[in-house]
């Protein structure tokens, strides 16, 4: 493309790869996989974030590595592990909590022009029951497959975008009733203070005392 005249730039989430493959033009970002603007919810700081990346297209020799250095967010932190706090109230069943969310999703639906995340696993969200009773058996032992597993995934890959799907469902629809939250915030909730934090967090340390290698290997995102 550079040599067509055709010039390029990008976003890079791990300099250390930016430096190894050296592309033409390409910003560093101090932020978590999946987060690569910064913030949810944050428009300001996004668009800071791209004029930095589009500014590069001035340069007009390269490789060129430029660090996004920035204050105004705290680091984004998505792993279980660092943001579990005890629970302020009872956690419901992971099925009630799993319909009682529904509507709020479809607000976040209707808000975003039918735009989601969901949609990975290419399980409708009708069948996500069935998804968690899969992974409750899954957890203890009784099962290692299911029957609405799409045969073109692996059933660690099914597991790992089914549980991304989830994950999207649940933070969209917290989304939708409190936009002001933060990427923290949306996270903490997830983790602390619903059962399907406490299911994704079991999964996670069965998949990773598996003696299968796939599950193993995906079981590192599934907590976070």
């Amino acid at each position: 493309m550079e040599e067509a005249g055709l010039v390029s730039t990008g976003i890079a989430l791990v300099e250390e790869h930016a430096r190894k493959i050296k592309p033409p033009r390409i910003l560093s970002v101090p932020f978590n996989f999946g987060n690569t603007l910064g913030e949810v919810n944050n428009p300001s700081f996004q668009h800071e974030i791209l004029e930095a990346t589009f500014d590069l297209l001035d340069r007009a020799e390269g490789p060129v590595l430029e660090i996004f250095e920035t204050d105004e967010i705290e680091r984004v932190v998505l792993s279980r592990s660092e943001v579990k706090t005890a629970a302020v109230s009872k956690k419901e069943d992971t099925f009630v909590e799993l319909a009682n969310i529904e509507a709020n999703y479809e607000k976040w639906l209707g808000m975003n022009k039918g735009r989601t995340a969901v949609g990975l696993s290419s399980i409708g969200i009708d069948q996500f029951p069935a998804v968690v009773a899969f992974l409750k058996e899954f957890i203890a032992g009784n099962t290692n497959d299911s029957e609405i597993r799409p045969e073109q995934f692996s059933i660690a890959h099914f597991i790992r975008y089914c549980v991304d799907d989830l994950k999207s469902y649940y933070l969209e629809s917290r989304i939708a009733v409190d936009p002001k939250a933060s990427m923290n915030e949306l996270y903490r909730w997830l983790w602390s203070e619903t059962a399907m934090g406490d299911l994704l967090g079991e999964l996670a340390e069965v998949m990773n005392e598996s003696e299968d290698k796939e599950v193993k290997a995906v079981a590192f995102g599934i907590a976070r």
